[in-house]
């Protein structure tokens, strides 16, 4: 087979044929060189712990400090040379290591194995993005907090099936989303603790014996102890999945406060006034000021919920210890991470720079017969009716409203009293909006007094 041939066999991009295939799949310096930071960290407390053992001199570990520090001045400045010849950051920290201070270079791989470098590298990274998402979600809880104290007693209308259901306020609206987020922020913090485990010493996958001090290395590194199993430690992904999985959960709440923020700012309900920061216009149309970060965020959650299932598919089917399909853990981690921080930023954003219609809101809140609830309690409590009695008895004043084309607080009494004698003129103090939220007093209800015991209560929190 001519060369000719054979390049057309493996395609133009491998041009030298199967050992470029080989080094393009086998490669992974491409996106774990972000773990830079973390992987030079790990080798400065791996170095420090080597020669308070004997392991190594001091002056090697003085050395391989200062090397390293060399290099990552030169990663963080741009100005190193990643080599895809060196597969992966690991070895691309070690060979130019060796440039700078010759031979302690060698030394710094005594009693670790690549499996448990990238094992600690990665954990350090992602519990970094965990502090991230944390401060991220805490900046957006509180833009929360202060359109809800802004509007603890506007009125709204609360749907259910997108269907007017019965009146609440804009601040108990905006205090379901602190709830949502308040448990993504323990769901993380869950998650972090449950991670801070050091693998670093498990070696390739049984240990090593060399006489190591695993405890200084996990201080130093600030994990809570280290790993109790080498095998374990080595293969284990579950860090990267539960953050996967509180990263999925958290976007999806984050989706579906963007497609209320889309609905709520059409020219159909003008509940919300959107940013010009926030928002884009049209190529053809002058009118149009369009929802795009929220629709953005909105389609975020789709890379989020991919990558946790493509790991998750990485990962069930491989024997202990390590194998190579585990190189396939980070891109999608990465791609989520930087999906969900790009997602809170641009929410937190759009909360803070959004105004509601405080006039719009109210209108709304008034339609679609949303105090007929409130007609029902008010049968049960003041005529002792039956509540599946009190529930017909409103239908049937709600059928009458409509047939009229009114609303229930339209109605004469004599209209009420020609359904149920009973009626007073009483009952049309149950039937404004106000007077409904009101009187939603019990705990987590709508009543501003409630709202506001609430928004004190998470202020106390995130304080």
């Amino acid at each position: 087979m001519t060369d000719q041939t054979s390049n057309q066999m493996w395609g133009g991009r491998f041009a030298a044929g199967p050992d470029a295939i080989m080094e393009a799949i086998n490669a992974s310096i491409g996106f774990d060189q972000r773990l830079a930071a973390q992987d030079i960290a790990g080798s400065r407390a791996h170095a420090a712990m080597l020669a308070a053992t004997g392991i190594l001199s001091d002056s090697d570990a003085a050395a391989i400090r200062e090397g390293l520090l060399t290099v990552l001045s030169e990663i963080e400045g741009g100005q190193f040379a990643f080599s895809t010849a060196l597969e992966d950051i690991h070895m691309n920290v070690e060979a130019r290591l060796k440039e700078l201070i010759g031979e302690p270079a060698g030394r710094l791989h005594t009693g670790r194995s690549r499996n448990d470098q990238v094992a600690t590298d990665f954990k350090l990274w992602v519990r970094d993005q965990i502090d991230a998402a944390e401060a991220g979600l805490i900046a957006l809880m509180r833009a929360l907090l202060a359109q809800a104290e802004a509007g603890a007693d506007w009125v709204m209308p609360g749907f259910t099936h997108l269907q007017t259901a019965q009146p609440v306020t804009w601040g108990h609206h905006m205090m379901a989303y602190v709830e949502m987020l308040g448990r993504d922020l323990s769901r993380f913090r869950d998650a972090r603790a449950r991670m801070n485990e050091c693998p670093l010493g498990a070696a390739a996958l049984a240990g090593t014996s060399f006489p190591i001090d695993r405890e200084m290395t996990a201080k130093a590194l600030g994990f809570d102890r280290p790993a109790a199993n080498s095998l374990d430690a080595v293969s284990d992904r579950d860090f990267a999945l539960e953050f996967l999985s509180a990263a999925s959960i958290c976007a999806m709440h984050l989706s579906r406060f963007a497609e209320e923020l889309v609905i709520w700012s059409s020219a159909q309900f003008r509940f919300v006034t959107l940013s010009d920061r926030f928002s884009t216009g049209s190529s053809i149309m002058p009118q149009k000021k369009n929802p795009d970060a929220a629709e953005l965020i909105r389609a975020k959650v789709g890379r989020i919920f991919g990558a946790t299932v493509a790991l998750m598919t990485v990962m069930k089917g491989l024997p202990l210890a390590y194998s190579k399909d585990m190189q396939e853990d980070k891109e999608q981690v990465f791609d989520a991470a930087d999906s969900l921080m790009l997602a809170l930023a641009a929410m937190e954003g759009m909360v803070r720079d959004m105004t509601g219609n405080r006039e719009a809101l109210a209108a709304a809140a008034g339609n679609g017969f949303s105090t007929a609830t409130d007609l029902a309690d008010w049968l049960v409590r003041v005529l002792n009716l039956p509540f599946r009695e009190a529930h017909h008895v409103t239908g049937s004043l709600v059928a009458l409203a409509e047939a009229k084309g009114c609303d229930l607080p339209d109605l004469t009494l004599a209209d009420m009293q020609d359904v149920h004698d009973g009626i007073t003129e009483d009952v049309f103090n149950v039937l404004t909006v106000e007077n409904s939220v009101a009187s939603r007093t019990s705990y987590g209800g709508t009543a501003p007094e409630q709202v506001r015991a609430q928004i004190a209560r998470w202020k106390e929190v995130l304080a």
